[in-house]
């Protein structure tokens, strides 16, 4: 099946995963900046409570999927103290920055960074205590194919965590957030990560994403056992929960 969201692409040129990897090498140098300052510091708090989520479980070894610059994967690494947590992503560009700041922190013995297309993982079936996904499933090509992925790489009985951004469903943060992502969100990052394209294809993609209970029927069919969701912030972030 695909979905809307699928279909919205940054650039003119080459298949979607082609031109999601050129875009996150572009805007790696101000993507932390970014984050961080268009979403006042709030992201910080979306990753901890997704991390928090898996620790009754006690991970060992975790997946970060569309790990980026690695702020989740470093964040899971001291709140989780696992033995292995590698970052996966398509983008090199952002991934270098991440392998900066693991060795700047001393985790570069506990997180590695490799490169992957997450809708066709190198990993064995059944490698994983947990996965994890921060703000990056809405950018691949196909999103069932990555779920199926994300599942089947996870040992039976291992755990998802996922936050994504998503459009309010109520009044009045519904229209506040679309005044906000139509105008200061892709303007704003325009002018810090001077890629004209970049931001509104983001804002796009947040608007056309499946969400909520229509995000939970994806996941099971995905192949997860059970799956729910919480929405953050008005709604402006949700939080979804799997275990395979």
């Amino acid at each position: 099946m695909a979905y809307q969201q699928e279909q919205i692409n940054p650039y003119t040129c080459g298949d979607k995963a082609q031109q999601v990897e050129a875009m996150f090498d572009n805007i790696a140098p101000t993507y932390d900046t970014l984050n961080h300052r268009l979403s006042w510091n709030i992201d910080k708090g979306w990753r901890r409570k997704a991390i928090k989520a898996l620790a009754p479980y006690q991970p060992q070894s975790l997946l970060d999927i569309a790990t980026g610059t690695g702020d989740f994967a470093i964040m899971a690494a001291q709140m989780l103290n696992p033995q292995r947590l590698v970052g996966a992503d398509i983008s090199e560009g952002m991934m270098q920055i991440g392998r900066e700041k693991v060795k700047a922190l001393g985790l570069d013995n506990v997180v590695t960074f490799e490169k992957e297309d997450c809708t066709h993982l190198s990993y064995p079936s059944d490698t994983f205590d947990a996965v994890t996904a921060a703000f990056g499933i809405r950018n691949f090509a196909d999103l069932d194919a990555g779920l199926r992925e994300m599942c089947r790489v996870l040992r039976p009985g291992g755990h998802l965590s996922i936050v994504e951004l998503t459009t309010p469903v109520s009044f009045p943060m519904r229209q506040l957030f679309h005044i906000y992502s139509h105008t200061v969100l892709p303007v704003y990052g325009r002018l810090i990560s001077k890629d004209t394209s970049a931001y509104s294809y983001l804002t796009k993609t947040i608007e056309a994403f499946p969400q909520g209970e229509r995000m939970v029927d994806i996941l099971m069919k995905a192949g997860f056992a059970e799956a729910s969701f919480k929405r953050l912030t008005f709604g402006i972030c949700t939080m979804y929960l799997a275990t395979k």
